[in-house]
């Protein structure tokens, strides 16, 4: 199947939002293949463009965008980073504190306790494809849903960080406030 016919379908289910793919759609082209880490790669990606910071705080300037884990996109959001300017990506940061999304990685599903209680009073948005993350306290869970990716937001989870999201984002997703 073709990557634009494969696009059209998962857009036509309402997977992603036209301004999530706007940007990265020329460097999936070239990929020739969208697998469901490319699309998770896309979707940490643009997250940011969809996040309320505090009232009275700025957008972070360079944003940081972290992984902790096994890396299980590859290059793909090194390749993301570089069509846009004012993103900065660290593999392994030696203080997922100073990270403005984090991803944390299913190999450190035996970690995840550990990961969030770390960040648990910070300012960082924690992403993961680790089942139950957001039950779990995490902020945005991206399950993989049949052919889709989804999006699950723990609101309770953002809110004790000050973080709200737009509502193009709230729409796509399923939340939950456990």
């Amino acid at each position: 199947m073709s990557i634009v016919r494969l696009l059209v379908r998962w857009l036509r289910v309402g997977t992603l939002p036209w301004l999530c793919l706007g940007l990265a759609l020329p460097g999936l082209v070239r990929a020739q293949e969208v697998t469901e880490y490319s699309m998770k790669a896309v979707l940490f990606y643009r997250l940011s463009q969809f996040i309320y910071w505090p009232e009275g705080e700025k957008a972070p300037s360079p944003l940081i965008l972290c992984l902790v884990g096994k890396n299980p996109f590859g290059n793909r959001i090194e390749q993301l980073s570089q069509a846009g300017p004012g993103t900065e990506v660290r593999i392994a940061p030696s203080d997922p504190n100073a990270c403005h999304l984090l991803f944390i990685s299913r190999s450190e599903a035996g970690n995840l306790d550990t990961w969030l209680s770390r960040t648990e009073s910070r300012r960082v948005v924690t992403v993961s494809d680790i089942p139950g993350f957001a039950r779990a306290g995490g902020v945005i869970e991206l399950p993989l849903e049949g052919e889709r990716v989804g999006i699950v937001i723990n609101r309770r989870s953002a809110q004790k960080k000050g973080i709200e999201f737009n509502a193009q984002l709230l729409r796509l997703a399923r939340t939950i406030e456990p």
